[in-house]
């Protein structure tokens, strides 16, 4: 396995999150970027590997003045940055880069420099989906999380705790969008978007950026950052069905099944181990899918875990400490921002800090159901 040679010795989001409309997608991306690279206390001129989903890297790593010899690109939604942790620590354990940087830009609220939808109408889900009413984020996962109700014969308030327990974390975070606390009847009456999906069930909408600056186990140990290295201890990643009405099973995915069960294998360990978790919430239902098919929780458990207080502050496993893309930020692209708050607690610094915490977990999803990927983290050396 690649990942216990590799660390992340730098990690940083912009400056602010939020409204930022006097900042294009590249002034974001420079902006972590450079931040990141001050926290690893390593020159820009040092980074040899770069990888961005959008917009090309090439585009980022010219406006930087990076000259890289290793470029990924891997674009396959949010997700996209714990693929490119494990690509990039594959890259590094090869001698194909030793210095990467992974960044992210968006400018998913006010469109600043922005790159327009793309015209998909020969892709599968162009052409078999989106004739149905499956266009926009909201209207594509009601079916999958209705029918995860149904099975287990849940109702919406379930999702609605889901959005107490994830607000919780984020009251009093100057950084998070979301900071007021509310209750089930409050998620429960707020607008309604696309049935069962409230206001407040759906992620809120940001600009912002953040990056990551990941090198060799043995050359962390040689730098002096601000914040100590985060080391990879195991990465998985898995594709799933482009369509939506195509998945195998709409009340479990198996992306998150296979992406967690291999991180979990390469880092030796099996989810008891787990300090703390975060699981891409961009909605109300997505966390509890994890829960279940990473094996946190038995199927049909899930729910009862969350409104028992479990991922809380003082349950078995504290889940979202940021506020998730539910309450903190989600610029459209959210699984940069699971990886930043990892790193922050792995480092002691997060806004509502865990004591004695070894192990995260970071598990992403891609669109709807279409890509999965894990990241099993550690502050201790493997």
């Amino acid at each position: 396995m690649v990942g216990a040679h590799a660390a992340i010795v730098g990690a940083s989001e912009t400056a602010s999150l939020g409204a930022l409309p006097q900042m294009s997608v590249l002034e974001l991306h420079a902006e972590a970027a450079r931040a990141a690279a001050a926290d690893a206390g390593i020159s820009m001129s040092e980074i040899d590997g770069i990888a961005t989903a959008r917009p090309l890297p090439l585009d980022v790593a010219h406006y930087l003045g990076i000259n890289a010899r290793w470029i990924d690109g891997t674009a396959v939604g949010g997700t996209s940055f714990l693929l490119h942790v494990r690509h990039a620590a594959a890259a590094i354990a090869a001698g194909a880069a030793n210095v990467v940087l992974i960044s992210h830009g968006e400018s998913g609220r006010s469109r600043v420099g922005a790159l327009g939808a793309p015209d998909d109408s020969a892709t599968p889900v162009g052409q078999f989906d989106k004739p149905y009413g499956a266009v926009t984020p909201y209207s594509t996962f009601t079916i999958p999380a209705m029918r995860f109700l149904h099975e287990r014969g849940l109702g919406v308030d379930a999702l609605a705790s889901v959005v107490v327990e994830q607000r919780k974390w984020a009251i009093g975070n100057p950084r998070a969008a979301r900071t007021k606390p509310v209750s089930i009847e409050d998620v429960l009456a707020a607008a309604p978007i696309a049935y069962p999906f409230t206001k407040d069930m759906c992620c809120v909408v940001t600009d912002g950026g953040g990056a990551l600056i990941m090198t060799s186990a043995e050359r962390a140990a040689d730098l002096s950052p601000k914040s100590p290295p985060v080391y990879l201890l195991g990465a998985g990643e898995a594709n799933g069905s482009p369509l939506v009405s195509q998945m195998p099973d709409l009340g479990s995915f198996e992306g998150f099944r296979r992406s967690s069960a291999e991180a979990l294998a390469q880092a030796g360990i099996g989810t008891g181990d787990i300090d703390h978790f975060m699981g891409y919430d961009a909605f109300a239902h997505l966390p509890l899918y994890m829960l279940e098919d990473i094996g946190f929780v038995g199927r049909g458990e899930s729910a009862a875990f969350v409104a028992d207080g479990q991922t809380g502050r003082d349950g078995a496993l504290p889940m979202n400490t940021n506020g998730g893309g539910l309450s903190y930020t989600h610029t459209g692209m959210y699984g940069m921002f699971a990886i930043q708050e990892s790193v922050r607690q792995l480092r002691g610094t997060a806004f509502n800090q865990l004591p004695d915490i070894e192990l995260s977990l970071v598990q992403g999803v891609g669109g709807f159901f279409w890509t999965s990927g894990t990241l099993v983290l550690s502050n201790r050396q493997p």
